[in-house]
């Protein structure tokens, strides 16, 4: 049972690149943890290694989407058994797969499983940084597909990411490992692929050039339209009034503020007869935010696919979220609320100058976010040469192409 804990407490741990500034002690016992941890999945890892592979494919989904459609067309081309593990960051429930076995590492009774679906898998698929690639000796004939879940790149990452080179000596072998594992990783465009080959050091065969299957959404109509249809049910006050999204990334001092960086007072005040303020935050941040604007603000981070809520979004307010990428495809107008541009710049780091790159006015206050919504003064011809750029091969069959390329 303490196995099973640890394993179920450090998946979460070990499923993302940390960016948080630690003392040398909280470093060091950090990765005391995380090589016990991988340590206890590598023995059980290897004991399952010894059953015979089989046809089948094991996803581990940390954000669920990119992997969702793919496995909808899985079910769709082939008869190939599959399951997914869910770490227990995943907010996708994956109720609408009508095959295969749903793994929920919140349960202790199924990790043991994962592991031995990992173990004997010809084909895995990733949608993110995973630990225990690390620790997976992958047989000769096994691929591993990272589904990356952001459509491009604004902030740098991966190898290219300025805190990798404070990492611990052990810690950036462990990191380049897990990247030696991907034995391809899909685009969305040209760009994309430069940038992957930089930040997880792998050569250009490895590419797949067929879209991010995520994007497959907004090439239908049908299915757009009725997700239109439900969120305006739920929020009826998007029949009256245009709504402005506002979403973040994730930034590592959240879990300690949860302040929203621009005056939602002066926002309401000045807009509230035309907007609503949609907030998709995260958890950390609405677990103590209190709205007192009730019918003009609107916490919707209980939806769990951004995708659906940019349908019936009008104008998005974002910084250096990947959101942008995929909004572009909508040819609709962003704001980029960069309020510590300065900060970021030195901390993480962007692939181009910040200003040159986002499709859209950048500002850095409550002055500046208003003046621009004022004026309305949209560069819509520069969004969707943004949108041709990055999505060159998100075409609207990317989730066709991935199966087709991989068990065809």
């Amino acid at each position: 049972m303490i196995i099973v804990k640890l394993f179920i407490y450090r998946v979460q741990l070990v499923s993302r690149q940390p960016k948080l500034k630690m003392t040398s002690i909280g470093t060091m016992f950090r990765e005391w943890i995380i090589t016990v941890y991988l340590a206890v999945f590598q023995s059980f890892y290897q004991v399952f290694r010894l059953c015979p592979m089989k046809r089948k494919t094991a996803f581990i989904a940390s954000f669920g989407d990119n992997i969702l459609y793919t496995v909808h067309e899985l079910e769709k081309q082939t008869d190939e058994p599959f399951v997914i593990i869910k770490t227990p960051k995943c907010s996708i429930h994956f109720s609408r797969v009508s095959s295969g076995k749903v793994l929920d590492l919140k349960k202790p009774t199924h990790w043991i499983q994962a592991v031995y679906h990992l173990a004997t898998s010809r084909i895995i698929f990733v949608d993110n940084y995973f630990g225990i690639l690390a620790k997976m000796n992958l047989r000769p004939n096994v691929r591993c597909i990272q589904l990356w879940h952001a459509a491009g790149a604004i902030k740098r990452f991966g190898l290219e990411d300025p805190s990798f080179k404070t990492r611990s000596t052990h810690a950036q072998k462990r990191m380049k490992m897990v990247y030696r594992r991907f034995t391809h990783v899909t685009v969305g465009s040209d760009k994309m692929a430069t940038i992957f080959g930089k930040s997880f050091d792998i050569p250009d065969k490895a590419i797949l050039r067929c879209g991010v299957p995520r994007t497959d959404f907004f090439f239908r109509p049908v299915e757009m339209k009725s997700v239109e249809l439900i969120l305006r049910k739920k929020f009826p006050v998007t029949s009256k009034k245009k709504i402005v999204l506002y979403a973040p990334t994730f930034r590592d001092n959240e879990t300690a503020d949860s302040t929203i960086p621009f005056d939602v007072e002066k926002f309401c005040d000045v807009f509230c007869d035309e907007y609503v303020l949609f907030l998709r935050l995260h958890p950390a941040i609405t677990h103590d935010y209190h709205n007192r604007y009730p019918g003009i603000v609107y916490d919707v981070s209980d939806v769990t696919n951004v995708n659906e809520l940019l349908v019936i979004t009008d104008i998005l307010i974002t910084d250096y979220s990947s959101i942008p990428f995929e909004f572009s495809l909508l040819g609709r107008p962003m704001i980029f609320f960069a309020y510590d541009l300065a900060e970021y710049r030195q901390t993480r780091g962007f692939w181009t100058d910040y200003d040159e790159l986002v499709p859209g006015p950048v500002v850095t206050d409550t002055e500046g976010l208003i003046r621009v919504m004022k004026e309305g003064n949209y560069d819509i011809q520069r969004i969707r040469d943004f949108a041709d750029q990055w999505n060159q091969y998100s075409t609207g069959t990317s989730s066709e192409k991935l199966i087709n390329l991989l068990y065809k």
